[in-house]
């Protein structure tokens, strides 16, 4: 797996603008593919960011490519957390929620419609898809959207425009350790 996959295909999540991202990954060899993950993780994880492969199958993985740190606190919004609750997630932490959903994920073809929790989609976008199974939605994009059809709008126009900007900076040499920013802090310090 290359470098420019993650650039292609996780732009929005190098940059900081959301929590995570899926894609598939084709592979040959999967020893071979689960060393190039673990190299990635050396370089990644210094900037706050980590990649993960949810469930594999004869020839492609699904990879999450995420951030930790700010999936600990998607994850304690009381709107996200009582949808956990309600799909039957662990209520301890981000981690027990993030095995459960490889549990899940590893355990059945269909992906879990409360995954979008993980991706940065908004609880009541994420409820409504679950509530109307993919139906009566206001705007479709990056996600289906069922609450702030504005936002969303805005939102999916962003990922665009990261995408094609890191994209272009990936082709103009850029590597992907700077293309990976690591979020400012709390505190307002940059990391």
């Amino acid at each position: 797996m290359s470098d420019e996959t993650l650039v292609r295909f996780g732009s929005p999540t190098l940059a900081g603008l959301k929590t995570g991202n899926l894609f598939t990954c084709e592979y040959t060899d999967r020893r071979e593919l689960s060393d190039e993950i673990r190299d990635l993780n050396r370089r990644l994880v210094p900037k706050g960011l980590r990649l993960l492969p949810l469930r594999w199958s004869d020839r492609r993985v699904l990879l999450y490519l995420y951030r930790p740190e700010r999936l600990e606190k998607d994850l304690a919004d009381g709107d996200a957390r009582e949808l956990l609750k309600e799909e039957g997630y662990p209520g301890r932490n981000a981690e027990a929620c993030l095995v459960e959903l490889i549990r899940r994920l590893r355990g059945r073809k269909a992906f879990p419609h409360e995954i979008g929790l993980f991706l940065s989609y908004p609880p009541e976008d994420v409820r409504g898809f679950i509530r109307y199974g993919g139906r009566k939605s206001k705007l479709t994009g990056c996600w289906q959207v069922y609450g702030d059809a504005e936002n969303a709008r805005r939102t999916f126009e962003r990922y665009d425009r990261c995408t094609r900007i890191y994209c272009r900076r990936w082709s103009e040499g850029v590597p992907l350790t700077r293309l990976a920013v690591r979020e400012a802090r709390r505190n307002g310090a940059a990391g």
